[in-house]
């Protein structure tokens, strides 16, 4: 399908992969999946500040990458339906610098949504204490976190 994609329009597109999966039904049952779909595909992404594939980049580029894929994906959905989805984001600002962490905190209290991330390090939340919930979790113990 993503060929088709510099021919024909979006709406074309999809009814195309309609009428594919419904043709293929009773050979995607035999197989016990679907064996045509965007799963199969690739997805390219590129540092567009730096022209690069985002393989170039570096490991704290990457993460920010696909943060902002996260974060779109999770706007659209709340342009969409009205209600931002719960986002569930582990380690989440490993890898990121102080700026970066702050974007994404703002990012994220922009989005509107209720949001868990988890990290290694506590120090990584310091900047949010004030303005979220943050537990620090202990074998057998979750208590709240205490300002500094």
């Amino acid at each position: 399908m993503g060929k088709l994609l510099p021919d024909y329009s979006a709406t074309e597109i999809e009814d195309r992969y309609r009428a594919l999966l419904k043709a293929n039904r009773p050979r995607d049952a035999a197989a016990g999946r679907t064996l045509d779909g965007p799963h199969l595909s690739d997805l390219a992404v590129s540092h567009a500040g730096k022209g690069i594939p985002a393989a170039q980049a570096s490991t704290g580029e990457q993460k920010a990458l696909l943060i902002r894929l996260v974060l779109a994906h999770a706007g659209l959905i709340k342009e969409m339906t009205g209600f931002a989805p719960l986002l569930l984001l582990d380690e989440i600002v490993a890898h990121l610098d102080p700026a970066r962490r702050a974007a994404l905190y703002d990012a994220l209290a922009s989005l509107g949504a209720q949001v868990w991330m988890t990290g290694a390090d506590p120090a990584a939340f310091d900047d949010i204490v004030g303005r979220a919930q943050v537990f620090v979790v202990h074998p057998g113990a979750v208590e709240p976190a205490k300002p500094n």
